[in-house]
């Protein structure tokens, strides 16, 4: 193991804390006195490439290579600053000798991995002309790459950045089993990891047969482990939208039960009943409507976790579509009970309040269906 000189681990020191700019200033000095100090180069370099840019990183990573053209990390540096500068087209050869010189090193083989498929990819779009790949051309040409993703698994078992590659080429050729048990090692190393936890979570909130609520708390549970994902905090909007839209199901049902009891629309078959209805009926339809809300919203939003309750309230606040859904059903809902109370004595009144109740609802319920907010 090289020994590190006490400038220099002072200066990785302060690199640790994030303090690029003193950093620099102590290997400038540092350098001045020594320049064939190859740790120090690469260390600037890494200072660099957080302060000023991916080409000056670059040139710290050339000084260091014109020491040492075979030293790890000043491959490694500018395999990276080559990346950052001017994408994934030229990193492979520095990548390749990278692997040579440090075959037991997982980061490399990945990283060419990375970019053998990035670059295939690249190749095969622009010689095709195709707009779009297929799964199975995806498949077709990563195979290069596919081995080196597994060879690097098996050199760094924890390595998150070669699952990461992995789980990109094998999701890019449509093998979502790959993908899948991909995704379980990644969170098995790492369970906030933000993007391994949003794809497992989508896919469990849109498997078939999954309601609004359900997917609600998928997405809260999955927000409590990542609480800055702006996408995570969109698909909890999307799955509160829908249970405040369903509401508009309930207040329509309620809303159909005395309409239904008094008979608004009556038949030969189904002559309209004897009006006003008796109190007890009418009270009885009210009933009716209470165990509707009691049961289909009132017990399923006792039940949601906190997370979702409190994003229910909070989407009625910020959502100019989640308040016009509540709205809607708070005017079904009154048209409801209005038709239900009074002892009408014919249909006109209570089938005149049935339509105002229904049609704004009918007029929106369709085009508002993939509203998030």
């Amino acid at each position: 193991m090289t020994t590190l000189h006490p400038t220099v681990e002072q200066a990785q020191a302060l690199i640790d804390f994030e303090r690029y700019d003193q950093a620099l200033a102590l290997l400038g000095r540092h350098l001045a006195e020594d320049p064939g100090d190859i740790r120090a180069w690469v260390k600037m370099g890494y200072c660099r490439f957080n302060t000023e840019g991916p080409r000056q990183a670059r040139e710290a990573a050339d000084e260091a290579l014109k020491l040492d053209p075979e030293d790890y990390g000043a491959l490694m540096l500018r395999a990276r600053a080559m990346v950052d500068d001017e994408g994934w087209i030229n990193v492979e050869p520095v990548l390749r000798e990278a692997v040579r010189v440090a075959p037991e090193e997982s980061y490399p083989r990945a990283m060419l991995a990375d970019a053998v498929w990035r670059v295939a990819v690249v190749e095969y779009a622009r010689t095709t002309g195709a707009g779009t790949l297929s799964h199975a051309d995806m498949d077709r040409i990563s195979g290069e790459a596919s081995d080196l993703a597994k060879e690097a698994l098996r050199l760094g078992p924890e390595d998150i950045y070669a699952h990461e590659v992995a789980h990109r080429i094998a999701s890019a050729a449509g093998n979502g089993t790959v993908s899948d048990q991909l995704d379980e090692a990644i969170l098995r190393i790492d369970p906030t990891h933000a993007e391994a936890l949003a794809r497992r979570t989508k896919k469990a909130a849109e498997a078939p047969g999954v309601g609004a609520a359900h997917a609600a708390d998928l997405y809260a549970g999955a927000l409590a482990g990542q609480p800055g994902s702006s996408w995570m905090q969109q698909q909890l909007d999307r799955a509160t939208y829908r249970l405040l839209r369903g509401t508009r199901w309930l207040a329509l049902l309620c809303l159909v039960t005395p309409a239904a009891m008094i008979n608004l629309f009556p038949s030969d078959d189904h002559p309209a009943p004897a009006l006003p209805l008796p109190v007890a009926q009418r009270l009885w339809s009210m009933v009716i409507m209470a165990a509707i809300w009691g049961f289909g919203a009132w017990r399923r939003y006792r039940k949601l976790r906190s997370g979702v309750q409190l994003n229910v309230r909070s989407l009625i606040h910020r959502g100019r579509w989640a308040r016009v859904a509540l709205a809607q059903s708070t005017w079904a809902m009154l048209c409801a009970l209005l038709i239900a109370g009074p002892p009408w004595a014919d249909l006109a009144g209570p089938r005149l309040i049935f339509w105002a109740g229904i049609v704004p609802i009918a007029a929106t319920i369709w085009f508002d269906k993939n509203k998030a907010r």
